[in-house]
């Protein structure tokens, strides 16, 4: 936990001298070098022991996700017409990318984020995408943890088991029991491994319950799941702050969000590769770059690819 807190710490500081210094470049940076890792090495990023049916649910979707949402950015930040179609074609290659890994989950992601990047053109208010993307992760949240605890109907729920895989709900289940028996302060950090009935029967698993807000639950009690969803709305709290633009904002808000998303349901929060880039792209995201000013063909660019503000 301690390390991850470190990552996103520094991503975010080099993010925001980046940021600063030369938005398009670093976005541009930060972008290509998770799509080249992802598609040169994806093994380098590990993924859950837990992959079929939904393929590559851990860090390398994760990484493409937030590349996707750093090439976002660049084209939001570009100053040409050209330039911001060409990074915004280059950004939807990242889909590309995530079925050459074989990643569904990361291909539902990049997709997800070029779309929301695109939709944010005709959006000048954007506490309502920030509160849209909050939401939408706090509803997989509820979902993983109404599965966890078998309150969902029968239809819906034998079609997210089918999904997850069984093995993913059990695992689950042993950290909302864990939860249950010390719900203030947890059992500790690190115990879940070794007071899992589930991971108890398998000793090559990773030793995670796939599941940022169950494993927090489980080793941290609620005074964790409250400082994890603090954390997650003071990072809503400063793009909602940032001096960039509203699509810069939400291109990095949906990239996030997925990121969240896919944490809920998987451990890709457990990767350094990925606590980075979160900070990284937050970093970007919300740093004052010093040159200021429209971009020069803001008038002539088509309605959307204008930028915008609140």
């Amino acid at each position: 936990m301690l390390l991850a807190v470190l990552a996103v710490i520094a991503g975010f500081a080099c993010g925001r001298i980046g940021g600063a210094l030369v938005p398009v470049a670093s976005s541009c940076a930060v972008g290509l070098g998770g799509l080249c890792l992802a598609l040169t090495a994806p093994y380098a990023v590990p993924t859950p022991d837990v992959v079929t049916p939904m393929g590559r649910v851990g860090a390398t979707a994760a990484l493409l996700a937030l590349s996707t949402g750093a090439l976002c950015c660049a084209a939001w930040s570009a100053r040409r017409r050209a330039a911001r179609i060409a990074l915004h074609l280059v950004a939807a290659g990242s889909v590309v990318v995530a079925a050459v890994v074989d990643s569904p989950s990361g291909i539902t992601a990049c997709a997800g984020v070029v779309l929301c990047s695109l939709a944010a053109a005709r959006l000048r208010r954007r506490a309502i995408g920030l509160i849209g993307l909050g939401l939408s992760t706090a509803v997989m949240a509820g979902i993983g943890v109404a599965l966890a605890k078998n309150v969902l109907p029968s239809g819906p729920t034998a079609s997210l088991e089918a999904w997850l895989s069984p093995r993913r709900i059990l695992l689950w289940r042993d950290a909302l029991h864990l939860a249950g028996n010390d719900p203030a302060l947890g059992t500790g950090p690190g115990r879940f491994e070794d007071l899992s009935p589930t991971l108890a029967q398998s000793p090559l698993s990773d030793g995670k319950p796939h599941s940022a807000v169950l494993q927090v639950a489980a080793e941290q009690g609620l005074v964790g799941v409250l400082l994890l969803a603090t954390a997650y709305c003071w990072l809503l709290y400063v793009l909602w702050r940032s001096a960039r633009s509203t699509q810069v904002v939400l291109a990095a808000g949906a990239a996030l969000a997925a990121v969240a998303a896919m944490a809920t349901v998987g451990n890709a929060l457990s990767f350094t590769t990925v606590t980075v880039g979160v900070g990284l792209l937050a970093g970007i995201a919300t740093a004052e770059p010093f040159t200021d000013g429209p971009p020069d063909d803001d008038v002539a660019a088509p309605e959307f690819l204008r930028s915008g503000h609140d």
